[in-house]
């Protein structure tokens, strides 16, 4: 099977090539250090001819304006026309678990923008909606970085290995078209407030964190549940516990 892993160089585009690699198929990596611009199109039809499958793992630059929703728009649209002019199959898209609930923040509504773009192409879709990254605690943490302490709202989350997302990620783009959005969280269910303690005490960090429900997430205040995924969604294995020693362990 031939394949096109846009953003290919990041956290999960390496991940996902890799695996998709060793599987036996043929990867095409596709990012800007790859030669390959989805916002301006240049590079793209070539990056995309003759592929059977698109998985489309970018993400936007800035998190806090309206640079996220320029980017997705044009990213996405600029890779969906690229996608049916090619004919291609099977057309995926990472995205997060809680967006539609979070529009309120310029990334998630960036976020929805992409995958109402998908859902009304003409190409076959599948969009997996993921948890936050084990491997972006230290950034999710940040948001409530306050002198030597941490301010972080109790909302629920289940965080999940970044290796488990790509795993998925493969065995979704090796399989028919689902035409519909499906989720995959950690095994585990924390607060952020809690995961924040667990992360600085694995570090050896002293610095307290306290619980504060109004600290926005992204710009927007968090309910208990905005971040949890679906019942039906994929449970991963790996524990925040197993990932913390083997992250420390490479």
């Amino acid at each position: 099977m031939k394949i096109t892993v846009v953003g290919a160089s990041g956290l999960i585009g390496t991940r996902l090539s890799e695996r998709l690699r060793r599987s036996g198929h043929e990867v095409t990596d596709a990012s800007l250090s790859f030669g390959v611009d989805t916002v301006t199109g240049k590079g793209l039809d070539a990056a995309i001819a003759g592929t059977d499958a698109v998985v489309d793992v970018t993400n936007a630059a800035s998190f806090g304006d309206s640079a996220a929703l320029d980017f997705f728009r044009a990213s996405t649209k600029n890779l969906l026309a690229a996608a049916s002019e090619a004919g291609v199959g099977h057309y995926l898209a990472l995205s997060v678990v809680g967006t539609p609930r979070l529009v309120e923040s310029d990334y998630f509504r960036a976020k929805m923008v992409q995958e109402n773009l998908i859902r009304a192409s003409d190409r076959p879709y599948t969009i997996l909606r993921s948890t936050q990254f084990y491997e972006f605690i230290n950034g999710l943490i940040d948001i409530g970085a306050q002198g030597d302490v941490f301010r972080l709202p109790p909302a629920l989350m289940r965080p999940v290995a970044a290796a488990e997302v790509a795993a998925f990620l493969a065995e979704l783009t090796l399989a028919t078209p689902l035409g519909r959005i499906v989720e995959i969280g950690g095994p585990e269910q924390f607060g952020i407030d809690d995961v924040a303690r667990i992360y600085l005490a694995a570090n050896e960090d002293e610095r307290p964190v306290i619980t504060d429900p109004s600290t926005s997430y992204f710009g927007v205040e968090l309910t208990d549940d905005a971040l949890l995924p679906d019942a039906a969604a994929r449970v991963a294995a790996q524990t925040l516990a197993d990932w913390l020693y083997q992250s420390m362990a490479d």
